[in-house]
């Protein structure tokens, strides 16, 4: 995909996610029946805390996983990114809770991050990397911030081509979901992406080799609820060559 090609779908998701924005966390809670807390809860367990007390939160959003962070690891920092802009001005009111005094939001492109080399000792993203094309670019630049041997944890939904629960939830997603979506976001295509994007994602084998290609290693994977969602984890080696 040429640059101009990936900026165009950059600019048409987030713009897309903008008008989408004050409904994002009721939906995300209705529609995964509240099992997005257990979701990133699991997550985040998997942030190993390190050297420089900094975790990057990519595709942040509304900052439910940056909360979770500093639950779990009070005395981390966490740059909360995204692209979207109106994600993290709807989350704001958010970061008035104490756990929030850590946080430090801000608006960028996951394929060219505004930090440091070695910067971070861990990074997150949940349901964010399926957006980003080419996924490579943004794994590249993921494991330039990251400190040696830090993780990079991974929330995404499982690939539509696997079938889970005998068809039911491929069914689901294709018809009743952004039927869902549409009512209560009233947003024709918001929903319609989200189900398409899962079915078109790669498998769990897939994601892991894309990994792999560039750079991290200790490369490993688990479903969560059946596998419509996995959980990802990938380590930049200690030392590099």
């Amino acid at each position: 995909m040429k640059h101009s090609e990936s900026q165009e779908h950059a600019c048409n998701v987030s713009g897309m996610f903008g008008r989408i924005a004050g409904c994002y966390d009721f939906l995300n809670h209705f529609l995964s029946g509240g099992m997005d807390y257990w979701w990133r809860h699991q997550l985040v367990r998997q942030i190993t805390p390190g050297a420089t007390g900094k975790v990057l939160d990519l595709a942040a959003g509304t900052y439910d996983v940056s909360l979770e962070i500093r639950r779990q690891h009070p005395l981390m920092q966490v740059a909360a990114l995204d692209y979207c802009l109106p994600m993290l001005t709807t989350g704001k009111k958010k970061l008035k809770n104490p756990r929030g005094a850590k946080v430090y939001p801000a608006q960028a492109d996951g394929r060219a991050l505004p930090l440091a080399d070695n910067s971070v000792d861990c990074a997150t993203i949940a349901f964010g990397i399926r957006n980003i094309i080419p996924r490579e670019e943004a794994f590249r630049e993921i494991l330039r911030v990251l400190q040696p041997g830090g993780r990079l944890c991974v929330l995404e939904f499982g690939s539509g081509k696997n079938k889970v629960w005998k068809g039911l939830y491929n069914f689901y997603l294709q018809h009743a979901l952004p039927v869902i979506g549409k009512i209560f976001s009233g947003d024709d295509a918001a929903y319609k992406y989200l189900a398409d994007t899962i079915i078109a994602f790669p498998d769990a084998t897939e994601l892991a080799m894309e990994m792999r290609q560039a750079g991290f290693e200790r490369v490993f994977h688990r479903p969560l609820t059946s596998g419509i969602v996995q959980l990802h984890v990938a380590q930049k080696a200690v030392t590099e060559e």
